[in-house]
């Protein structure tokens, strides 16, 4: 090479080198802006996945009212708000439904395989359905999640392990639940001490919040909900109150630990509030049902303390009552309309139908103003009666619209297209006997505009231990039609043992609830499967919390837990 070329050759490989610099640098800026970019996008992610699955343990799930409302409160970006890592139920039936809506719940909503409305259609078994490829994996997630056992029974240790490897390091999680409540209900009072005081003093539902209580000084969550009978207010237990017991333990569960709890219906300050104040009234909050139950919202001090907003605005975490009610027939709406089934005699459309208009005949000797006027609304509804073809199935293939009878938010909330009909909606049998006095007592209701008691009813239409001269009827409302207007009686579990206080309000029907109705009441969307044979199922509805108001519940805790805190 010249001498003069040498110098080119130079600048050439400087600037080769410089080029190749330049690039590198960019390359690795256009790197680092992909990874930067990465991360932070990783991390909205990881605080979107953090803001949109709040940790829940669910104590005595029964069939999952609770976790179900939880699990539907979702963010602006559709994200669910909680995520339940743990429901603990003790009946092998109720806890087959918990496990099976724990499967539904792992997809999104409009994402739910085909497979899981196959088996709830009656298509496929139970066992093709849990070992379909399209949820195997959800299914065995959900297996860790919805757990069979008693608690009090099982060993404190394995129930503290399937807590523990749920939870990890996480701290704000919220316990939920409700013990059984048959010994603070008032009905059940009446029944266990009439039989045994001792045996009802001594009994172990009353203690079973113990259960509870033993989670949240193990766990300390940050938050807790407890649901239970308005009876547990004044129920005692050897002469004590076992409200203000259980709400001494849960304000301060061990040394070093407690919480405010507080009502979330009354803005009170704690120590102002009355045990009257903590209950929830649940047709006020758009329920079709008048359901009184007490509902406990503790906070941990810390967490309390911690949250401004808690102070300055405490109104923002009560539930807001709505200016209308629900009434039955807008719960209802939609549904294909049944005729009941005869019971102790053979059954046929025809038999039924002349057993129905025997009616009249049993307000022979009744001598009140208002007979005329009834037995007018029996003839009416005789015609309708004619056109019942059908008392339900299992799976009944019908297009459910409800119009405008139905409030929209409902609509959205119970309906799923992809069912393609209604679930579990058959028509129990009934006696003779007692189809007269379901005509009775609806078209008394139509006519009168409010439900009859056993006072009203004709003599011929009183039970047989019943006597009409007695001055105080028991269970006065044994046989108690639905107002279509207004929100239903409390469901609760008697409803598996007989319909009739559960009379449907349309006389053309003359008959009790379906389960699917019972389940309406309840606000459980229609895809909603309940295991276990129809006496199973009415008793896992009525044991449940509804779960469209423990929807708006988990909202309040919700922003509860969004809400900014003090470092």
């Amino acid at each position: 090479m010249s001498k003069s070329s040498r110098p080119e050759a130079r600048r050439w490989a400087d600037q080769i080198r410089y080029a190749k610099k330049w690039a590198l640098r960019a390359a690795l800026a256009a790197e680092f802006g992909a990874l930067r970019r990465k991360s932070i996008d990783t991390r909205k992610a990881e605080l979107m996945v953090q803001r949109g699955e709040i940790p829940v343990i669910d104590l005595f799930a029964g069939p999952g009212g609770l976790c179900e409302g939880f699990s539907s409160v979702v963010d602006a970006t559709g994200a669910r708000r909680f995520a339940v890592k743990v429901s603990i139920e003790k009946d092998p039936v109720a806890h087959r439904t918990l496990l099976l809506r724990a499967v539904f719940r792992k997809f999104r909503k409009g994402e739910v395989p085909a497979c899981y409305y196959d088996y709830v259609r009656g298509n496929i078994s139970r066992e093709q359905f849990l070992a379909h490829p399209d949820i195997k994996t959800a299914a065995e997630h959900a297996a860790k999640e919805a757990r069979c056992a008693e608690l009090g029974v099982i060993a404190p240790t394995e129930v503290d392990g399937w807590i523990r490897e749920a939870l990890g390091n996480q701290t704000d999680w919220v316990l939920i639940g409700g013990p059984p409540c048959q010994a603070y209900s008032l009905a059940g009072r009446a029944r266990l001490r009439g039989k045994d005081v001792k045996k009802f003093e001594a009994d172990a539902k009353h203690f079973l919040y113990i259960e509870y209580l033993r989670i949240i000084q193990q766990f300390a969550p940050a938050v807790f909900v407890m649901e239970n009978v308005k009876g547990m207010l004044n129920s005692t237990n050897s002469g004590k109150r076992i409200f203000e017991q259980i709400l001494a333990d849960l304000k301060a569960p061990k040394a070093g630990l407690s919480y405010e709890v507080r009502s979330l219906v009354v803005h009170k300050a704690e120590g102002e509030l009355n045990p009257n104040d903590y209950v929830i009234e649940a047709d006020d909050y758009g329920i079709p049902q008048s359901r009184h139950r007490v509902i406990l919202f503790g906070i941990r001090s810390d967490v309390a303390a911690a949250t401004p907003v808690l102070r300055e605005h405490p109104e923002s975490f009560l539930l807001r009552k709505l200016t209308k009610k629900v009434g039955v027939s807008a719960a209802l709406a939609g549904l294909p309309e049944l005729r009941s089934r005869l019971s102790r005699e053979p059954d046929s459309k025809e038999a039924w139908i002349k057993a129905v208009k025997e009616s009249p005949s049993t307000l022979a000797g009744w001598r009140v103003p208002a007979r005329s006027v009834i037995e007018t609304a029996m003839e009416k509804f005789f015609k309708k009666v004619e056109r019942q073809t059908t008392f339900g199935a299992p799976f009944v293939e019908a297009v459910v619209a409800p119009g405008g009878y139905m409030p929209q938010h409902l609509q959205d909330w119970y309906l799923d297209p992809k069912l393609g009909g209604v679930l579990q909606h058959e028509t129990r049998s009934h006696m003779r006997s007692d189809l007269h006095r379901y005509m009775f007592a609806a078209c008394f209701a139509a006519t009168q505009k409010y439900p009859p008691d056993l006072r009203n009813f004709p003599p011929r239409l009183l039970p047989d231990h019943v006597n009409v001269d007695e001055a105080t009827i028991p269970f006065k409302d044994r046989f108690r039609v639905q107002m279509g207007e207004h929100p239903s009686s409390t469901v609760v579990a008697h409803i598996k043992k007989d319909g009739h206080y559960y009379i449907h309000p349309d006389p053309g029907q003359c008959r009790s609830l379906t389960v699917r109705e019972a389940a309406r009441l309840q606000t459980f969307p229609d895809n909603y499967f309940f295991e276990g044979n129809r006496t199973e199922q009415y008793g896992q509805i009525g044991n449940a919390v509804p779960p469209l108001l423990a929807k708006q519940i988990g909202q309040i805790i919700s922003d509860f837990m969004a809400s900014p805190r003090k470092r």
